[in-house]
């Protein structure tokens, strides 16, 4: 395994997200980069940590746990991006720099309870199922007023804006649309919203298209095979 192709791979995605701001008139440096590192264990993830991408993302609350504490000397902000089952809430937030898979009011609850016990406050995104996906997770866009309103009412609970994942058969032109459609929905929300909550992220875009994420207005992209060609899984 090389540094070097790792900081290589970083290099790249990150003048694709330069390009792609550009394109839209956007500033690259208002879009988060955040590498996705659930196929490779602590040995690889440290190698992309050092490369200087701090905003590392997993899937599995365990792999997170495992990281967060055996790479606790680096500086690095953790994202969990997967589902989180309630029963794993408690020992999962400590290590959580942002949640970007608010997908049910039960969960939120759950997340305002345990931040409350703790005396703090967690950020969150919440996550739109815009493919319509019955397999997805996440709430219905004409959910969305409602379930804002009952987020203004969880004072531990922190709303940073809106994550979505393109259906997994929409393909570009269809992910493009999708992608369309949650920031079309975070522009209506805005002129709505409760004060105490805020819509400034949209989390959206993987490797397969994050470039067009970018181009629909995405603040953060979620991003891991391409950050990783040449690397075998571990």
């Amino acid at each position: 395994m090389s540094p070097a192709l790792i900081a290589e791979n970083i290099a790249k995605v990150r003048e694709t997200i330069v390009e792609c701001a550009e394109k839209s008139g956007r500033l690259s440096t208002d879009i988060t980069l955040v590498g996705v590192c659930k196929y490779f264990g602590d040995e690889v993830t440290r190698m992309v940590a050092e490369a200087g991408l701090f905003d590392l993302g997993e899937n599995r609350p365990q792999q997170l746990w495992n990281k967060a504490s055996s790479l606790d000397a680096l500086p690095i902000r953790w994202h969990q991006i997967g589902h989180l089952q309630r029963n794993k809430v408690r020992r999962s937030l400590p290590f959580i720099h942002l949640f970007h898979a608010g997908d049910s009011m039960r969960l939120l609850v759950e997340i305002n309870k345990e931040a409350d016990r703790v005396q703090a406050v967690q950020d969150v995104l919440l996550e739109v199922n815009v493919s319509g996906e019955e397999a997805k997770h996440g709430f219905m866009p004409d959910e969305m007023d409602a379930v804002l309103e009952e987020c203004a009412g969880l004072s531990s609970l922190r709303v940073r804006g809106l994550m979505a994942m393109a259906g997994l058969h929409s393909g570009l032109d269809g992910a493009a649309a999708e992608f369309e459609s949650l920031r079309s929905l975070k522009e209506r929300l805005e002129r709505s919203k409760p004060d105490n909550v805020e819509l400034g992220e949209l989390s959206m875009g993987m490797s397969r298209d994050y470039h067009i994420a970018i181009e629909h207005g995405a603040t953060i992209v979620r991003v891991g095979s391409s950050l990783f060609e040449g690397i075998p899984r571990t």
